[in-house]
């Protein structure tokens, strides 16, 4: 993914990717790397019953501070067709970044990537973050983020799509 300047990036997410950067410690990346984050009402409902103390408290902090902000998607006809598709979370995160016509949307589960890059939205996700943090100089090494992704979040990622992003980061 080519990114233009992260000073003006919109970004939209999902649950996935906050939970599961929140339980690494790595949530404080997306503040570095969009200048707007927004989650949908059912993403903030799945967030407000984080596990985790400790990610839950990060999450709750970056609600406060504001740099991650709530919104409701209005009701749409996209809304409603990924709604019979998809999980909540995941229809109001794809019909929110398209209201608010977000430069790229946050999600990790394979059918909610699928059906937001067929609604022309640019998508990401947890790894996506962590390598852009790695080109940026933010994390030293990719590898142990995943084995913390796994470990921690018991985060799935299939053993090619491992290499293909190590290769990537140059490990």
């Amino acid at each position: 993914m080519s990114w233009h300047k992260i000073s003006t990036m919109r970004a939209v997410s999902n649950t996935s990717p906050l939970s599961n950067l929140a339980t690494i410690g790595r949530l404080p990346l997306l503040r570095s790397q969009f200048s707007e984050i927004w989650i949908p009402t059912a993403v903030r409902q799945e967030l407000d019953a984080h596990p985790d103390p400790a990610a839950l408290s990060a999450i709750q902090t970056a609600l406060r501070e504001s740099w991650i902000r709530c919104a409701c998607p209005a009701g749409s006809h996209l809304l409603s067709v990924l709604s019979a598709h998809l999980h909540r979370g995941e229809a109001e995160a794809i019909a929110l970044a398209a209201e608010l016509k977000a430069d790229v949307v946050l999600i990790d589960e394979q059918e909610g990537r699928e059906l937001a890059t067929q609604a022309g939205l640019c998508v990401t996700g947890v790894l996506g973050i962590l390598l852009r943090a790695k080109h940026n100089g933010q994390i030293p090494a990719l590898q142990p983020e995943i084995q913390s992704l796994r470990s921690k979040a018991r985060f799935f990622i299939h053993p090619s799509l491992e290499a293909q992003v190590l290769a990537a980061a140059g490990e």
